[in-house]
């Protein structure tokens, strides 16, 4: 998928800005969903995204308002319902916090990643801060989420896969294989392929 941002002539690439962004916010929005206190990891994953918003309208060259952005956030992922109920199911003593975190982890991802592709798709169409109306993203922030919730888990497997790595890594820095700075150099790129 090439789109091509208008203002930054970024584009929606496997390495560009916006896709990085999106994607680093949603990884965010996934762990913040583990939280084991209830609201608080709303209020967590909430802040997560209005941060994935700013930086989103930054690339874009556009005023962000926090007021507009919270709208957006409950205008789109308005399926309150759906994290009131992870957030009930915390609650249940034993088993609740785990199940609660795994669902409410997986909806915060999603929707984090379904709410900055969304937004991208309104400022590549022309749009501005002032003029976004969810509603007419609906459909499209549904299809994303869905895909959001696959692409969290490919990335936290790359991230797994690339932690490994660095680790394995370090071993050798700390065998003497490695000098500070081949290690440093070394980690440096496969952080940055995450």
């Amino acid at each position: 998928m090439n789109l091509i941002i208008s203002k930054t002539n970024t584009k929606m690439e496997n390495n560009s800005p916006v896709k990085s962004i999106i994607n680093r916010h949603a990884l965010l929005a996934t762990g913040a969903g583990f939280i084991p206190i209830p609201l608080l990891d709303i209020a967590a994953v909430t802040a997560i995204q209005m941060d994935m918003l700013r930086q989103l309208a930054r690339q874009y060259g556009q005023r962000f308002e926090d007021s507009k952005g919270k709208a957006w956030v409950t205008a789109l992922s308005g399926s309150l319902v759906a994290r009131v109920g992870a957030e009930a199911v915390k609650l249940i003593p034993g088993i609740g916090s785990v199940v609660g975190g795994v669902s409410m982890a997986a909806l915060s991802g999603g929707s984090t990643y379904a709410i900055g592709h969304v937004v991208v798709s309104h400022f590549e169409k022309g749009g501005t801060v002032q003029d976004f109306n969810p509603e007419a993203y609906r459909e499209e922030f549904e299809k994303r989420k869905t895909e959001g919730k696959e692409v969290v888990e490919d990335l936290q497997d790359e991230q797994s896969k690339a932690m490994k790595k660095v680790r394995e890594l370090d071993n050798l820095r700390q065998d003497g294989v490695l000098t500070d700075e081949e290690f440093q150099t070394v980690k440096a790129r496969i952080l940055a392929a995450i």
